[in-house]
């Protein structure tokens, strides 16, 4: 009988287990919380009985990637759900730019862009299954659709700021960084548009979803399906170095770099200790869950009907901000995410009080109070926002690292997704899941194809290990 052991039970961990499993490999799960998930969990907002996601909470990459075809999700009782729009970007003193799910609504709302918007990100159906599995496959693959990449490589190869001036107006400049910030980098660099791209292209064909009961109801259910393939779970025991992992034929890692170097210090050959030591952490977030009565009274009532919601001004105002923050400065209006998940969920509202999710891009390991910053933003765009909180509470960087060694600094994103890092992981090579140990991976999102519930990095390097060992 092969054994393994996986160290990390976030979706790439949990991910890296399925596929074993699946080929009558003993799977045992080690994760160092109490609480299974990693970033995927749920949890009570500040208000009792009201549900809020620790993390991950709207999943454009989800329903399109190949892993979670592969999972029977309605049989486990997992339903998405959509808000009336997928996201909004107010504006000041002009109305909110909307992203739909459906391209022709999203088109008319941005009138002499619209065409420009179509032609960037308007991909067949079938061509986009196509264009997921190699989005979401090492880059040093031979891509099967090449005219299909080279097409979609014409909007995320080049940087955002350059990208963004093929728009005339301030609505579809704004729409297009609003999305684009998410990577959390200078937005003037190649490859950052990589993941904005990848989530907007997503979102007009399977839109911007988030799962029916919280995201912890998905982790809890794929936890379930595992044990029944008879995959154990150890909660509790963080792994520092490889003398404690219990005997296997194969280890999967799904934490950070730097951890994975922690691990296998005595293990790991120079070249690959110094690379994964070396690996660069990216900006944290600051992360504050609201209660709020009756919700947030938008000044564009059309803003209240998005489930994610992009505070950062206009496009050039992003890119400042965002080159502050990489650059360690904490800019007086940072960029922040607002999540409205009841509008897709309403089961989440109690009493006419609706749990509100925000964050702000902070830089790595920010040691201040950004909860002020954060309300401001939205009062900016809401005005008497603040007289609606019932109840808040507030998560720093360092309280995101101490809850998941993968967040350092509060880093989400599982390391920065500079160029070099976002392609390759970190190492430069063809096998980006290899350690430099015999059969030892890392699965976590510091390797391709990088952060989001998709399960990819996971299911990636868990054939790369089935396939070694043969």
């Amino acid at each position: 009988m092969t054994i393994a052991i996986v160290v990390g039970s976030g979706p790439n961990g949990l991910a890296a287990a399925t596929v074993l499993a699946r080929q009558g490999v003993e799977v045992t799960v080690i994760e160092a919380n109490e609480m299974l998930g990693g970033g995927a969990r749920s949890g009570e907002s500040p208000t009792p009985g009201l549900l809020q996601d620790h993390c991950a909470a709207v999943h454009p990459m989800a329903p399109g990637s190949p892993f979670f075809q592969s999972l029977n999700l309605t049989k486990m009782g997992i339903e998405w759900e959509y808000a009336p729009l997928d996201a909004a970007h107010p504006l000041d003193g002009q109305p909110a730019a909307l992203l739909h799910t459906r391209m022709e609504d999203t088109v008319a709302g941005l009138g002499v862009d619209g065409a420009r918007w179509k032609s960037m990100f308007d991909i067949k159906h079938q061509s986009f299954s196509k264009l997921v599995r190699m989005m979401m496959s090492p880059i040093m693959r031979i891509p099967r659709h090449p005219l299909l990449l080279a097409r979609f490589g014409l909007v995320a190869g080049p940087p955002p700021s350059r990208v963004v001036r093929k728009f005339k107006t301030e609505s579809a400049r704004a729409l297009f960084m609003g999305v684009a910030a998410h990577a959390m980098q200078p937005l003037n660099k190649p490859l950052v548009t990589g993941i904005g791209a990848g989530i907007i292209t997503a979102g007009h064909q399977v839109g911007w979803p988030v799962v029916k009961g919280g995201t912890g109801k998905l982790t809890q259910a794929h936890i379930e399906s595992l044990r029944a393939m008879g995959v154990k779970f150890v909660t509790g025991q963080k792994i520092t170095n490889f003398e404690q992992l219990p005997p296997h034929d194969i280890a999967m890692l799904d934490v950070h770099p730097h951890v994975a170097a922690q691990i296998l210090r005595d293990q790991q050959p120079k070249r690959f200790q110094k690379a994964f030591t070396s690996f660069k952490p990216g900006p944290g977030i600051f992360k504050v869950d609201f209660a709020v009565s009756e919700g947030i009274p938008w000044s564009d009532p059309e803003v209240g009907r998005a489930g994610s919601v992009h505070l950062g001004g206009s496009a050039k105002e992003i890119m400042r901000t965002e080159k502050a923050v990489a650059s360690g400065k904490m800019p007086k209006r940072p960029f922040v995410l607002v999540g409205q998940q009841y509008l897709a969920d309403p089961q989440r509202v109690k009493n006419g009080i609706v749990p509100i999710y925000a964050y702000a891009h902070v830089p790595n390991g920010y040691q201040g109070d950004a909860t002020d910053q954060i309300i401001a933003q939205i009062e900016r765009f809401a005005p008497g926002f603040k007289d609606r909180i019932v109840a808040m509470r507030s998560r720093t960087p360092q309280e995101s690292e101490e809850d998941n060694p993968n967040f350092i600094g509060g880093d989400v994103l599982t390391g920065a997704k500079s160029p070099l890092q976002f392609m390759f992981g970190p190492k430069i090579g063809a096998h980006p899941y290899d350690t430099g140990v015999p059969h030892v991976y890392i699965c976590s999102a510091a390797t391709p194809p990088g952060p989001g519930i998709h399960g990819m990095s996971g299911y990636n390097a868990a054939t790369r290990a089935l396939k070694k060992l043969k």
